[in-house]
């Protein structure tokens, strides 16, 4: 009796354990850029879930019970890595744990490490300031969704993921090109937090400091942090203090008046898309806004 119970227990188990893998089905993407990302990738041949709303911070953006045990169910988890996601990473962990495939984007994409300040000599997370990187994001994405996505139909991800890197390579040039109208003396950046060391890399510009001094938006500057960036400031000459649209900029405008000097506060869209209409809907639009937004900052020219 005792033994038939025990076999029956772990047949039962054996079952359960099959039946739950094979269930799982459909992507899902921690950040809404990354999720954009996958889109364009698998367009309609699977379900992408996407946790991050629009104009939200990756930093510290939380999720439901319910969205947890969306990425439990799931064939795929897609996420930044890198520390990204500081709100969601344990639900990740906890999905790769038990089994579902778990793609960390970040770590795929040669990264770089921080330069300056607290953050200095971690990884840097915020690797789609470049469009080569990118381009590096949507093939292993591809790779590992035909590789993870049973029923997956791999020629149409082939297919859309070749007219997306066509799509990154024209950005990539246009981005060039804009850039070059800066004058190389004026390519100096000034952000609300550490966001631009890749696109500071591709493009040639220099970062001379964040107001929150680190990686993250959830540290904060001393009064001191803010005395040296302004005294940094002064020194190079920069004309603009650059901030992201969904955080509050207060902190922005309080360093740009300590400077003393005339600086623009400009808003972009630095770690999230915007909904319809905003300007950042999609990946290739938050990069065309944003670089406009910074040429025009750069060049002395009212935006």
């Amino acid at each position: 009796m005792f033994a038939l119970i025990g076999a029956l227990a772990v047949l039962a188990a054996l079952i359960s354990g099959c039946s739950s893998t094979g269930d799982r089905s459909g992507i899902v993407v921690t950040t809404n850029i990354l999720g954009d990302l996958t889109k364009a990738v698998v367009g309609d041949t699977t379900p992408v879930t996407v946790l991050m709303q629009p104009g939200s911070d990756p930093h510290s953006f939380a999720i439901s019970a319910r969205e947890a045990a969306d990425i439990e169910r799931s064939a795929l988890v897609v996420h930044n890595g890198l520390g990204l996601e500081e709100g969601v990473a344990r639900h990740v962990r906890a999905a790769a744990d038990s089994g579902v495939p778990t793609l960390a984007v970040a770590e795929r994409v040669n990264p770089i490490e921080y330069t300056a300040d607290e953050s200095a000599g971690q990884p840097d997370p915020h690797f789609w300031t470049d469009p080569g990187r990118v381009r590096l994001a949507v093939e292993a994405i591809s790779a590992e969704v035909i590789d993870r996505v049973d029923g997956i139909d791999a020629d149409i991800v082939r297919d859309n993921t070749t007219r997306y890197l066509a799509e990154l390579d024209q950005l990539d040039r246009w981005m060039s090109e804009r850039f070059a109208t800066i004058a190389p003396e004026h390519r100096k950046l000034v952000t609300d937090h550490h966001v631009f060391g890749y696109l500071a890399q591709r493009f040639g510009f220099q970062v001379v400091g964040a107001v929150i001094p680190s990686g993250t938006t959830l540290a904060s500057p001393s009064a001191s942090d803010l005395d040296q960036l302004a005294g940094a400031i002064r020194q190079a000459g920069v004309g603009a203090i650059f901030a992201d649209s969904a955080q509050p900029d207060r902190l922005s405008r309080v360093l740009a008046e300590h400077t003393g000097l005339r600086i623009q506060v400009i808003a972009l869209h630095t770690e999230s898309l915007s909904a319809p209409g905003g300007g950042a809907a999609t990946y290739l639009e938050m990069a065309r806004t944003n670089t406009e937004a910074i040429a025009r900052g750069l060049s002395g020219q009212s935006t």
